[in-house]
């Protein structure tokens, strides 16, 4: 825990501290790190969210339609993934994709004492190694949970539309008067706090590896339970500060 909490000290200063001194992060990096943490996660994410998608809106006309009540489908859809599945679901693809392939390169590095060298170099490994990867996942996430919401929905407009005769207007109506701002809101606020956890925990976890080969592959494994734990937590506290907190 200590470790963890100067790792996030040390971030807020290179982050909101150290660009007023001079000391700007450089982009090349994060350019690099985005397109590894978000873009090819993207074909993933989609997958995942347009099945959730489907599967949402089938289990939904199936007990509603036991009440003649199929017309409230997407309003479900919608809802469900915008506050709670959306944000959820995506981070646990990131935290298994993403998270686990950080926590073992940062990892391999400080095992085969590269971390060292640059210490020696006076280059401070978590300004050149985490800061790039910490404000590429700070990005990504919150776009890939939009990418995910917008493909979920089509995947419960593709259900509704095939085997429930629903209307394109129709069903575009119904969930746009289902959701309102703050149901999008507060899932992309959910994901950047997820992408804080995510990256945090699996930078520590590399960071303090210890053991060799079997030391990273430990400190892999603990990092995405960790990551997986400390989003599931979150997420009920959050979803009960916004939702139920009035």
């Amino acid at each position: 825990m200590k470790n963890y909490l100067k790792l996030n000290l040390s971030l807020l200063y290179w982050v909101l501290v150290a660009p007023f001194k001079g000391q700007f992060p450089k982009l090349s990096p994060i350019f690099k790190q985005m397109v590894f943490i978000g873009v090819r996660a993207a074909p993933m994410v989609a997958l995942t969210a347009f099945s959730v998608g489907v599967t949402l809106a089938m289990q939904a006309a199936h007990s509603l339609q036991q009440l003649g009540a199929e017309i409230y489908v997407p309003d479900l859809v919608m809802v469900t993934l915008l506050r709670e599945m959306g944000p959820v679901l995506i981070a646990v693809i990131v935290i298994g994709r993403s998270g686990s392939a950080v926590a073992a390169e940062i990892g391999t590095m400080k095992v085969s004492e590269e971390i060292e060298a640059l210490e020696v170099m006076a280059i401070n490994p978590v300004q050149y190694l985490v800061l790039p990867r910490f404000l590429a996942m700070m990005v990504m996430l919150p776009v890939l949970t939009i990418l995910g919401d917008y493909i979920g929905v089509f995947g419960g407009w593709a259900v509704c539309h095939l085997a429930l005769d629903f209307n394109t207007a129709g069903f575009i109506m119904r969930a746009l008067e289902s959701a309102d701002a703050w149901d999008l809101y507060s899932g992309v606020i959910k994901s950047v706090i997820f992408a804080w956890l995510i990256i945090t925990i699996a930078c520590n976890a590399g960071l303090h590896v210890e053991g060799g080969a079997e030391g990273v592959g430990q400190a892999t494994t603990s990092s995405v339970v960790e990551a997986l734990l400390a989003m599931l937590v979150m997420n009920a506290v959050l979803t009960g500060i916004f939702f139920f907190g009035a």
